[in-house]
């Protein structure tokens, strides 16, 4: 049996304040998790050993000036595929037909899925307001779609339909027309027929055979064939969110991803070998985060038996096990309250609570991407099916940030209307505020509508009913 490793972080030790720091690992951070054959890669194409940052910087900067030429390039270079311009789109006809050749019940349950995730994420859709004050004035807050949006999908070491549904039903459910997909040429990628199956099941036409920082950088500046998109999402390795960052600005990104991660809160009421079997499933992504807070130490060394007995029959478990021993905790905290504050200041992706009272403990957490309470809510349901998307800030960046949902795809526009009566209304305090800040323009822009030979104001209209 190999070694298990997992670190042990007792709260009341001295150093535990650093080591709980060390859990954090922002998306930025990640660069330390290029694998060594993808660093002799970088240092092959670019002929010195450049940082993630650069390498997306350099392929960025070339893409932009250049265009689809080092999209080929970097392709090549990156994924061994030569592309040519007019292979870089998968068409029509090969959509249809991976369609065609699909499993029924794959299919059936894609769009079982997708029926659930679009119920979810329609309802959650704000609607347009209206106030109207006095019979003078009429303010507005307007939704509108995003016009085009851009979707990376991983293609390395797996097939993901669902990141496919997890990102492009929201967008759907928000009404967006023109939705692009990028996936790498590999087996996994724009290379799987299940995948394109997926993406014409979903009713999309525009699937390019391209991944990495290239891919995020063509359809941020756009290239001949696939212009420009207004906002990128999906998750990716670190060039793909580092590339993210880089474009963001130019055009509006979901978040910056780095690897998945889950914090399970556990007390003598858990089943160890459930969350055994959680810290697993997010431990074999590779790499993956996965922490155990709790106030038992018996749990702990139940959890651990578990893990070390469950990896010997997973699939991936060599790949399971180095990130439970690099990247894995068990966190010994003195109490319940402790725990509350240990799981906030991790501000954690996937937040599952085993404890006696879950609801109770969730109500005191601020800081979670999405919370799963009980013994019979894995994250695999988030994952997969249950109607929230899965794509969720990490990295403690659920302090201030949140998950993808169908309004991220929605801008919201104000609309104000007064008469000359609703204008003379307010017009004082506009009139004191921009004196105040020295811009007499701005107040002479008021002062000449209130004046008695002003123009005839029209009279206010009705308010429209909204839908």
């Amino acid at each position: 049996m190999a070694i298990l490793k997992i670190q042990r972080i007792d709260t009341s030790a001295p150093n535990a304040a650093k080591l709980l720091a060390a859990l954090r690992k922002a998306p930025d951070e990640g660069a330390d998790m290029v694998s060594p054959a993808h660093r002799k890669l970088t240092q092959a194409v670019f002929g010195e050993p450049l940082s993630p940052a650069k390498v997306v910087e350099r392929i960025c900067h070339d893409v932009k000036a250049k265009g689809i030429s080092q999209v080929i390039h970097y392709t090549e270079q990156f994924d061994k595929v030569r592309l040519t311009p007019k292979s870089i789109r998968v068409t029509a006809d090969e959509l249809a037909a991976a369609f065609a050749a699909a499993d029924p019940a794959f299919l059936d349950n894609i769009r079982n899925i997708r029926d659930s995730i679009m119920q979810f994420q329609s309802g959650l859709l704000a609607q347009d307001a209206l106030l109207c004050r006095s019979g003078y004035s009429e303010v507005q807050v307007r939704y509108r779609p995003l016009r085009r949006v851009g979707v990376c999908i991983p293609g390395g070491a797996a097939s993901y339909p669902s990141t496919l549904l997890m990102t492009v039903c929201p967008a759907q459910a928000a009404d967006v027309k023109q939705i692009v997909v990028v996936m790498p040429p590999t087996p996994t990628g724009a290379g799987s027929p299940d995948m394109l199956a997926v993406c014409h099941l979903l009713g999309i036409t525009e699937v390019y055979r391209i991944g990495g920082a290239q891919a995020v950088a063509a359809m941020a500046y756009g290239i001949d064939g696939l212009p420009r998109v207004d906002m990128i999402v999906g998750p990716g390795n670190i060039f793909v969110t580092l590339a993210k960052r880089f474009v963001y600005g130019q055009v509006a990104i979901d978040c910056l991803a780095g690897p998945s991660e889950i914090v399970v809160v556990g007390d003598d009421t858990s089943h160890p070998e459930y969350i055994a079997a959680d810290m697993i499933a997010q431990a074999e992504h590779s790499p993956g985060s996965a922490i155990l807070v709790t106030w038992s130490e018996n749990v702990i060394n139940e959890v651990e038996t578990f893990i070390a007995s469950k990896l010997e029959t997973l699939a991936r478990q060599e790949v399971a096990r180095a990130s439970l021993n690099e990247y894995g905790a068990f966190v010994l905290v003195r109490d319940i309250d402790e725990a509350v504050s240990v799981v906030n200041d991790l501000a954690t992706e996937h937040l599952h609570i085993q404890v006696r009272d879950p609801e109770g403990f969730a109500d005191r957490i601020d800081n979670a991407g999405a919370i799963f309470l009980g013994q019979y809510t894995p994250v695999a349901i988030g994952d997969y099916a249950s109607g929230p998307s899965h794509v969720l800030p990490t990295g403690g960046t659920a302090r201030f940030a949140s998950g993808l949902n169908a309004n991220d795809f929605r801008r919201r526009t104000s609309i104000m209307e007064y008469t000359r009566n609703g204008l003379r209304e307010i017009s004082e305090r506009v009139l004191l505020l921009s004196r105040k800040e020295g811009l007499t323009g701005h107040a002479e822009s008021v002062t000449v509508r209130v004046a008695e030979h002003g123009a005839t104001a029209r009279p206010p209209r009705k308010a429209k009913p909204k839908k």
